[in-house]
């Protein structure tokens, strides 16, 4: 998707400034949105990919004055709205409607450490035999969708080395917009970063990016 979300790799929007001794959550409201996303993942069962349109979607100008926790917040609120389990008076007040019904919780605070280390493997079977192999010289391509993908605009267009093949998975340019989770074999291909960036970029300096095979075409 060509928004504000997929900024990597553009140039004008300052230095990376890491913050030192940084927090795992700078206010406590922080924490609560994490356990909102976990729990209503759980009750609603959306894909990551499906959470990373509802934040790709969110206008420009929102996203950047945005802090981090505030997208989630947004992305699941349009989410719960998306599949009806809260109304738009509930998300504008902050307050449950004292007469809608209440559901049992998918997630209980027992589940939530077996939950996380069990995690959610992407890794589905797929007869069909990989495209390319490594070393193999692919092109990734150019493609503006309208929609959720995983291939980065700046690598659009350019060549890069197949140097590892990690079989098949779910596929989240589909899987975002309920179309299946469509498998397809995954690589990761190597980028000079000098062909990305010109002659600003380190000669020696190369770019490792996991790929699903549908972005890339023999070079």
């Amino acid at each position: 998707m060509n928004t504000v979300h997929d900024m990597g790799g553009m140039a004008g929007l300052g230095a990376m400034e890491p913050e030192h001794d940084e927090p795992v959550f700078h206010a406590p409201w922080e924490a609560r949105v994490l356990g909102l996303v976990m729990s209503l993942g759980a009750q609603i069962r959306w894909s990551p990919d499906r959470f990373r349109q509802s934040q790709e979607v969110i206008p420009g100008a929102d996203y950047l004055r945005m802090a981090y926790y505030e997208r989630w917040l947004a992305a699941i609120t349009a989410l719960a709205l998306e599949a009806g389990r809260i109304t738009a008076s509930e998300a504008e007040s902050g307050r449950a409607d004292p007469a809608a019904p209440r559901e049992i919780p998918a997630l209980r605070p027992e589940m939530v450490v077996p939950t996380h280390r069990a995690g959610a493997p992407k890794v589905r079977p797929l007869a069909a035999r990989p495209r390319f192999a490594p070393g193999a010289l692919v092109r990734a391509r150019v493609m503006n969708p309208a929609t959720h993908t995983r291939l980065p605009r700046y690598l659009r267009g350019h060549v890069g080395e197949v140097v590892a093949h990690h079989g098949s998975h779910v596929f989240p340019d589909s899987n975002a917009i309920f179309q299946g989770e469509n498998p397809q074999h995954v690589y990761t291909v190597r980028f000079r970063a000098a062909d990305l960036w010109g002659d600003v970029a380190n000669p020696r300096d190369v770019v490792c990016a996991d790929l699903w095979e549908p972005y890339l075409d023999h070079a």
